[in-house]
């Protein structure tokens, strides 16, 4: 109890003598709460004035961390980037300092070899331990980048300039090989910081990662554009996380991703996570999005088109309390919800997305048992999880939604509701009767099963399930809109499909506990269970 209340005088002092310093015209920083220099002074540091050229040819990174070192000796600062362009290897972040880009200031990730000095180099990929086993390579390093920081608080990196990762790695195919010492495969890299904030800059070409968080805590990310070769932004094990108003266009992998991975050597879940007000794309030319000309790939180039928000593929701590809203998909994979490594997700809302062009099932929850992680973790869980008010159009007529568990782990109480869903139709009655393989242990992807059984929603090992508002438009397609397999306590309320002549709308197979209520095309009809029937 003494501890206690010498906590609280100790707060009512700081707390009065910031009131008093108000009261009197004049600025009270508590420590640790964003300091000002030893003097007083405001601590703004040009990196123009420790040697930085700005001139595209300069390799710049040494000025620029000499001016990060000046400003963190003071206790803090904001590092001035004015208009020019800087050719760096690895910048190095510090405690309570700020990077402010300036209008026309660009940062260019120089070419591995550009380097006369190992000061100069890149900083090469830090041991991470037995964990590594457990991760790809982007994922178990951060110093390998150019931009890094870790054990780090109150940074920021902020302003309209734009970050071009022109001689990043992506992590494989292109470019130089990750692996290799002095070569930098992310953009911006932070690991176990808190009190982060990244805003109004864009990235080019981003490399493995255009931004990677892990274990960062209190993180806002706003306002961000992002027109890159590889991952967007991934955020792994953090809380309290805010990204809002960002544009991302990754043709080859992941816009927007959580992830729970055991990179920081321990389990540990993402939660306190919102996302909002973003557009994300895989169908963009890299650069288009940028530039505002939004150039699309022709239909036969050979590309990913993914480019999506996904919950997974690394999860092993698992995500909680999470809420995706207001968000805009473009030529893309559409939504993601993985647990394949034994995570427990649970406590997820979605609401208000709209896909245009979806590439595979636009609402993808998988429970899997790939269990890339330390012997003996169980299989997780995917539970209360409500999706509401969904627009899709022109999406794959070849691969539905799905909602689908594993024997023995099923996906609990998902709530879908609100969705309308257009596609082109034409699934054949040989692709109706299909007997998807449970694929447990394998990387998920809505194509991991071919071509779905129906052509609305697939359901298999699962309970809890509730369907409500779901409209699909999809003209001449022999298969059932709607396919349940192994699912128990299914209720659906006000759903319409177009019907296809001597198609059922529904195909139940083991089947308990299942209810319509409400659908055009169908009579109010309650089963208590079901070995297999159509209706």
């Amino acid at each position: 109890m003494q501890k206690r209340t010498d906590t609280r005088r100790e707060f009512l002092q700081v707390t009065g003598a910031a009131a008093l310093g108000m009261a009197a015209g004049g600025p009270f920083r508590p420590a640790g709460l964003g300091r000002a220099s030893a003097s007083g002074a405001s601590a703004d540091f040009n990196v123009r004035d420790f040697g930085a050229k700005g001139d595209g040819k300069t390799l710049d990174s040494l000025s620029i961390n000499r001016t990060i070192d000046a400003a963190a000796a003071v206790g803090g600062g904001t590092v001035q980037l004015p208009a020019g362009t800087y050719l760096c290897h690895s910048i190095r972040l510090k405690s309570d300092v700020r990077l402010q880009f300036a209008g026309g200031t660009v940062v260019i990730a120089a070419d591995p070899s550009k380097s006369k000095g190992v000061e100069e180099g890149y900083d090469p990929a830090e041991s991470n331990g037995p964990s590594e086993a457990y991760q790809d390579f982007g994922h178990s390093h951060w110093h390998n980048s150019l931009i890094w920081g870790e054990g780090l608080e109150n940074v920021s990196i902020c302003g309209p300039g734009l970050i071009w990762g022109k001689g990043l790695s992506r992590g494989e195919f292109q470019g130089p090989v990750a692996e290799i010492s002095g070569v930098a495969n992310k953009a911006i890299a932070l690991k176990n910081c808190h009190g982060v904030i990244l805003r109004d800059f864009s990235i080019l070409h981003g490399g493995h990662f255009g931004i990677l968080t892990t274990g960062v805590d209190n993180l806002t990310i706003d306002n961000i554009k992002i027109d890159t070769n590889r991952a967007g932004i991934d955020m792994d094990c953090c809380r309290n996380v805010r990204v809002s108003n960002c544009s991302i266009n990754a043709p080859w992998d992941d816009a927007i991703c959580l992830k729970s991975s055991f990179a920081l050597g321990f389990s540990r879940a993402a939660e306190m996570i919102t996302i909002s007000d973003c557009m994300v794309s895989g169908s963009f030319e890299e650069g288009s999005l940028l530039d505002g000309t939004f150039k699309r790939f022709p239909a036969d180039a050979d590309i990913d088109r993914n480019g999506r928000i996904k919950l997974g593929t690394e999860s092993n701590g698992g995500f909680k309390n999470i809420t995706i809203t207001n968000c805009v998909f473009d030529g893309c994979f559409g939504l993601a919800i993985l647990s394949v490594d034994g995570a427990i997700i649970e406590d997820v809302s979605i609401s208000n997305i709209t896909m245009r062009d979806t590439v595979a099932s636009p609402i993808f929850i998988r429970l899997g048992s790939r269990m890339r992680g330390p012997r003996g973790t169980p299989v997780g869980a995917i539970r209360r999880v409500n999706i509401s008010n969904i627009v899709s159009s022109s999406a794959s007529s070849l691969m539905c939604s799905m909602l689908a568990g594993i024997p023995n782990h099923k996906i609990e109480s998902v709530r879908l509701s609100n969705v309308l869903l257009t596609h082109s139709g034409g699934g054949t009655r040989n692709e109706a009767v299909r007997q998807l393989a449970e694929r447990e242990k394998e990387y998920p992807e809505p194509n991991m099963f071919g071509n779905t059984p129906a052509h609305g929603l697939f359901i298999r090992h699962a309970e809890g399930i509730e369907v409500s508002g779901y409209k699909v438009i999809a003209p001449n397609d022999a298969r059932p809109c709607f396919a349940l397999v192994d699912v128990e306590r299914a209720d659906f309320l006000n759903v319409k499909a177009d019907r296809t002549v001597n198609t059922p709308v529904f195909i139940l197979d083991d089947v308990k506990d299942f209810s319509i209520t409400k659908c055009l095309s169908l009579p109010d009809t309650q089963i208590t269970e079901a070995k297999h029937r159509e209706l």
